[in-house]
């Protein structure tokens, strides 16, 4: 039994697949089954059920998945912070977050964490479901995450870092404009742009809008919030959105953003397997987006 047999059985259990896993790696299949056969001799049981469209892990399998990617992960850490303890500012900080994020959120930071740590290689990387994210915060293969926070994820710690309150974004020349303030209410009758449907931000929203008793009605959809402000600043819908910085001041140019503070904020931040674990420059870079963002909360 090797480490490298635990790795590809853990990628195996994930991706449900010996064929995508082999692919992943550049190896045959008949390569990927080798090191999934040797753990079942080693353990003596069988791993893996064979399906028609794929495989899963047996109950013995999945105690071994998660005991493998436990290790494999404090492994890869550990990895990580001696590397760090070697050269002190150089590495790697692997962040989880997309477009409008860096735009909003981390814009300034990430000019000034480059000037102070030039020998660290930032990378962003778009991960394309909440769970996805988590699994590559688990194993390793990220550092940082910026997420809409939510209810508590076993092997994650998340950290609050600001609450956006929600606003209406409306073009100035629509009716709603010139209000200072909106109960959600008032909007049960007002074809509104959804956001994503399926992002954390959405299933806030719509917790906010039932605790608030509000019910909204939609009729288009966007990918992010850039989008859904670009829409509404050019006259095609109306938009709930977070108030991100960066964002016009309200009641100045071609968009409004009236206040609609009987919804409850969006509360964003990040998430980390361990905060105790995480490499300086990691925690440099997470305390770098408050500062620089001038964001208020704290770790």
């Amino acid at each position: 039994m090797t480490l490298e047999d635990l790795r590809v059985f853990v990628a195996v259990c994930r991706a449900g697949s010996l064929s995508s896993v082999a692919r992943d790696l550049g190896r045959t299949q008949s390569a990927v089954s080798q090191h999934v056969k040797r753990l079942e001799r080693e353990t003596g049981v069988a791993l893996l059920e064979r399906r028609p469209r794929g495989v899963v892990p047996t109950q013995a399998g999945r105690i071994l998945e998660a005991a493998a990617a436990e290790g494999i992960s404090g492994l890869d850490l550990a990895v990580r912070q001696l590397r760090d303890l070697l050269d002190g500012h150089s590495g790697h900080v692997r962040v989880a977050t997309g477009a409008t994020t860096v735009r909003h959120f981390m814009s300034d930071a990430v000019v000034a964490f480059r000037r102070r740590h030039p020998r660290v290689n930032l990378e962003f990387r778009t991960v394309s479901s909440g769970r996805g994210t988590f699994d590559a915060l688990a194993d390793g293969t990220l550092d940082l995450a910026w997420i809409t926070l939510g209810p508590p994820v076993r092997g994650i710690e998340q950290r609050p870092v600001v609450e956006l309150p929600w606003v209406l974004a409306v073009p100035a020349g629509d009716p709603l404009a010139v209000r200072s303030r909106l109960d959600p209410a008032e909007l049960a009758d007002v074809p509104l742009i959804r956001l994503p449907p399926n992002s954390a931000s959405a299933a806030h929203l719509e917790a906010a809008c039932a605790e608030s008793g509000a019910r909204f009605a939609y009729d288009a959809s966007v990918a992010d919030w850039d989008t859904a402000l670009l829409l509404a600043e050019l006259g095609a819908g109306r938009a709930v959105v977070p108030a991100v910085p960066g964002l016009p001041v309200p009641g100045e140019g071609p968009l409004r953003l009236i206040p609609l503070p009987g919804l409850r904020p969006l509360p964003v931040g990040w998430a980390v397997r361990r905060w105790d674990a995480l490499s300086p420059p990691a925690r440099a870079f997470a305390d770098t987006v408050r500062f620089q963002g001038g964001l208020p909360g704290g770790f």
